[in-house]
C-alpha cells in the first residue's frame, strides 16, 4: 500500500464520517470529531483489508470497501451511543 492509497483512504473516511451523521434522523449525540475518526480508521482497515484480498492500486472496488467498511462503523457507531437509558422500576 502506497502513501497515496493511505491519504485517500483517510480522505474517504473523513468525508463518511462527515456525512455519516445525516443517515439517522433526528440530532445525533456523538461529536463531529467522534464520527469522523471512526470513518477514517474504518476506510483505513478497509483499504488495508482490500490490499490484502489483493486490489492492487486505485481502483473502485477498493474505494467501495472503504466506504462500506466506513459508512458501517459511522452507523454503528451513532446508533448505539449517546442513547438514554430508561429507569423502568
Amino acid at each position: 500500500m502506497t502513501s497515496a492509497g493511505i491519504v485517500a483512504a483517510l480522505a474517504v473516511g473523513l468525508a463518511v464520517g462527515a456525512l455519516g451523521r445525516l443517515v439517522l434522523p433526528g440530532r445525533p449525540a456523538v461529536p463531529l470529531w467522534l464520527t469522523t475518526t471512526i470513518g477514517a480508521v474504518a476506510a483505513l482497515l478497509g483499504a488495508i483489508t482490500a490490499w490484502l484480498a489483493g486490489v492492487q492500486g486505485f481502483s473502485l472496488l477498493g474505494l467501495v470497501v472503504q466506504a462500506g467498511l466506513a459508512a458501517i462503523a459511522v452507523v454503528i457507531v451513532v446508533a448505539t451511543t449517546g442513547k438514554e437509558r430508561s429507569d423502568s422500576r
